[in-house]
């Protein structure tokens, strides 16, 4: 269908619209027909700024992931907290908007990213981190965020004693007995899932400690 000349609408009011609805309603009742309505205007309008449903949900993924602000944080022997804090910011976002989760599995291109992932290699060669190791943090960061917090996204919110539903002490007594020994939350389970993770490819690299791992020993 072909653009029309002038737009009517600016994409960015577009991109809103789009994910209030996602919101609001819920993925499933997203279509390019209600979000026109929505907005007030006809279909067509909408391929001024977009060529496509794709392409659209793309915006909206990169929307999403705009509201996970970066850390405020100076290179040094801390730099795993930089991570840690940016992981919490990107699982504030998506809990936001917990019914756009699956856009982003579906929609999010990594070279939306990239701009982030040069700050987040800056960063780690400021902080003396070996560039070998880069990749592999930056990749590993990705899967370990977008996995957990997805699926925490399309889960019912839950409680320390909760994490894991439906657990029965007759059947399932050693999972009853995690859960009741359990102190930490969704979040903070995540938040200590990063620290490993970051902690085991430093030690695994045998390259220099990192200062939190001292404090949290």
């Amino acid at each position: 269908m072909p653009r029309p000349s002038k737009p009517l609408i600016s994409r960015s009011v577009a991109v809103a619209a789009a994910l209030e609805i996602i919101d609001t309603e819920g993925l499933e009742s997203f279509s390019l027909p209600r979000l026109a309505k929505h907005i007030g205007v006809q279909a067509p309008s909408l391929y001024y700024h977009f060529a496509d449903k794709s392409e659209l949900m793309a915006a909206v993924a990169t929307q999403v992931i705009g509201e996970a602000a970066l850390p405020r944080r100076k290179p040094g022997p801390d730099w795993a907290e930089y991570f840690v804090t940016l992981g919490l910011n990107f699982r504030q976002a998506i809990l936001r908007h917990r019914n756009a989760a699956p856009v982003l599995l579906e929609a999010l291109p990594r070279t939306v990213l990239l701009r982030r992932y040069e700050d987040a290699a800056q960063f780690l060669t400021a902080s003396g981190v070996p560039t070998g190791l880069h990749v592999q943090i930056l990749d590993g960061m990705e899967r370990l965020a977008l996995g957990a917090v997805l699926t925490e996204a399309v889960r019912a919110p839950s409680s320390r004693a909760t994490i894991f539903p439906n657990v029965d002490p007759v059947s399932e007594p050693a999972m009853a007995q995690a859960l009741a020994a359990n102190d930490r939350s969704s979040k903070r389970l995540y938040e200590e899932m990063i620290r490993s993770f970051l902690h085991g490819v430093m030690r695994e690299a045998g390259s220099i400690p990192i200062e939190s791992a001292a404090r949290s020993a």
